[in-house]
C-alpha cells in the first residue's frame, strides 16, 4: 500500500531561492502548498512571479495572504526610502543589517505558515532564508530558525496534542547563488518566471542595480549563464 502524500507549507515570493525551495519540496515528495504575501511591498511584481512559479512547478493551492507592513515602514521596501543601488559585493558582505531589511518579516511570514500548516495537518515548513548572501539580515541565521521551530512546536493545539511535529526546512541557508542557480536548473527551474529585484520597472523590468539584482545576476554569471530576467 503506497503512502499518503504529504504535505509542505512553502513561503512563495516569487523570487529566485523561494522557486528553488519550491522545486525542492516537489522533488522530496511533498504535496506544496504556497503562501504568499501581499504587504505593502514596493516590488509587488513579485506577486505575479509567484503566481506563475506555483503553477509552473504544480503547487496544489497558493494562497496570497493581506498584511500591510506599510503602517510601521522601517525599510525601502515599505516606505519611501530609497533602495540601495549600485553597492558593491563586498560591501554586502560586511555584515551589517541593510536598510531593505523589513522588520520582522520572516518571524510574521513564519507565524502564518505555522497557522496554515497546522490546518493543513502538515509537519513541514520550507522557507528560503540564506545566511551567506544576507548575513546581515538577523532572521535569515540558522539560530534563529532553530528557536523559531522550537517555539512553534509549543505554539499550537497540533502540537501540544502530539499530532503535530513542526519541522522547517532551510535546504538554502549554507548555499551560494551560483549553488542555488545550479541546484534549481538540475530541478528543471525556469528562472525567466521569477521576479528578484528591490525596485522593479512598471512592467516588472528589473534595475539591475539593487543588491538583489547584483546577487542574482553574480550567481548566472558564476554559472556561465546569461539571466533570463528583463532588465531595463
Amino acid at each position: 500500500m503506497s503512502e499518503k502524500p504529504k504535505n509542505a507549507v512553502v513561503l512563495l515570493s516569487g523570487g529566485l531561492d523561494s522557486t528553488t525551495v519550491l522545486a525542492i519540496a516537489r522533488a522530496e515528495g511533498f504535496v506544496c502548498h504556497c503562501l504568499s504575501f501581499r504587504y505593502g511591498q514596493r516590488h509587488e511584481f513579485e506577486l505575479q512571479a509567484a503566481k506563475r512559479v506555483a503553477e509552473s512547478l504544480g503547487a496544489a493551492q497558493h494562497i496570497i495572504a493581506q498584511i500591510d507592513l506599510r503602517m510601521f515602514g522601517g525599510s525601502a521596501l515599505t516606505s519611501e526610502i530609497a533602495v540601495p543601488k549600485d553597492r558593491p559585493i563586498e560591501e554586502m558582505s560586511k555584515h551589517e543589517i541593510p536598510i531593505t531589511y523589513v522588520p520582522a518579516r520572516n518571524t510574521i511570514f513564519l507565524s502564518f505558515a505555522l497557522a496554515f500548516a497546522e490546518v493543513l495537518q502538515a509537519n513541514d515548513i520550507y522557507i528560503g532564508v540564506n545566511a551567506l548572501d544576507y548575513s546581515g539580515y538577523p532572521d535569515c541565521r540558522p539560530e534563529y530558525i532553530r528557536a523559531y521551530e522550537t517555539m512553534a512546536n509549543l505554539a499550537t493545539k497540533a502540537g501540544v496534542e502530539g499530532k503535530q511535529e513542526l519541522k522547517i526546512h532551510t535546504p538554502l541557508i549554507q548555499m551560494t547563488k551560483a549553488q542555488i542557480i545550479a541546484r534549481g536548473i538540475e530541478l528543471g527551474v525556469d528562472y525567466s518566471l521569477t521576479s528578484t529585484c528591490y525596485d522593479p520597472g512598471p512592467d516588472g523590468e528589473a534595475c539591475g542595480r539593487c543588491d538583489a539584482c547584483q546577487l542574482r545576476l553574480k550567481g548566472f554569471a558564476e554559472n556561465g549563464m546569461k539571466d533570463p530576467a528583463r532588465y531595463r
